[in-house]
């Protein structure tokens, strides 16, 4: 716990007006599983076009035989990324992230394989149309990956890296004229290809999974924190689909090192 506290504040520069949830990572097999991340949000600019953030998260997960979330522990992230609202409808945005994932046999007494966890550094952007007015926020949002995978000891994996586009359309309903209480719900289908090691080869480009995400969020006026909890549903293959269901919970810290506001008359508000 103190190595992720440590890890957690050393990440701190962070974060996204696009979205306000920290959105579980796929955990692979099982019936359920737990997210949970805490995150830093910075504006790095008085008008709110650059922002970053960081967040750390873990998740664990249950048996394939039994509905325990708690069971196993699955997953270590820790992501940075940087989002540029270059227009009033489109924002980009680049990142990188670290990610340490247990690995268990397939099989009863489902433990750990050998070796035990894949590490993975991972490089992605995203392309978003935002449109919005007081009361709803639709946003299609593209996002392109590379995904290299190594090792506890750093040697390559059978699956040496992957390529994998994300295809995501979210809608934020507000419950209040002031933003303070949102509902946020989407949907996302992920295709990917990946080149092997041995034997070395390519695999086609195909689609794998779906997520479906529902979030309650809260973010409190007289708080610099944003508070969301969720569930999500994980659709995994095509042919015979089985279904992973997660429950989630985030907490955001807004603008910790503070930022100015700046006047002016011929810009937007582009929250």
């Amino acid at each position: 716990m103190k190595f992720t506290k440590v890890l957690f504040f050393c990440l701190c520069i962070v974060s996204q007006s696009v979205v306000a949830q920290i959105s579980p990572p796929g955990l692979g097999q099982a019936h359920t599983a737990e997210w949970l991340a805490v995150g830093i949000r910075q504006d790095l600019d008085s008008l709110k076009k650059w922002q970053s953030m960081s967040y750390i998260g873990v998740g664990r997960k249950s048996n394939p035989t039994d509905y325990n979330p708690l069971d196993k522990s699955s997953i270590l992230v820790l992501n940075q990324e940087f989002y540029y609202r270059f227009h009033k409808h489109w924002q980009s945005s680049f990142a990188l992230s670290y990610r340490r994932q247990d690995a268990y046999t397939e099989r009863y007494p489902y433990e750990h394989e050998d070796p035990p966890f894949e590490q993975e550094f991972r490089a992605y952007s995203r392309i978003s149309y935002v449109l919005e007015n007081a009361r709803l926020k639709f946003v299609p949002t593209f996002r392109q990956e590379f995904r290299k995978f190594y090792t506890p000891t750093f040697t390559k994996e059978v699956e040496s890296f992957q390529f994998r586009s994300r295809v995501r359309l979210q809608l934020t309903l507000n419950l209040d004229a002031n933003k303070v209480h949102r509902l946020i719900v989407s949907s996302e289908q992920l295709f990917s290809a990946s080149k092997l090691s041995a034997p070395s080869r390519w695999t086609s480009l195909a689609y794998h999974e779906s997520r479906f995400v529902g979030y309650y969020s809260l973010a409190p006026k007289s708080l610099p924190f944003i508070f969301d909890v969720g569930y999500m549903a994980n659709r995994l293959g095509t042919t015979s689909p089985s279904y992973v269901h997660y429950i989630a919970l985030d907490v955001i810290w807004k603008n910790p090192f503070g930022h100015r506001t700046k006047q002016r008359t011929h810009v937007g508000n582009l929250e």
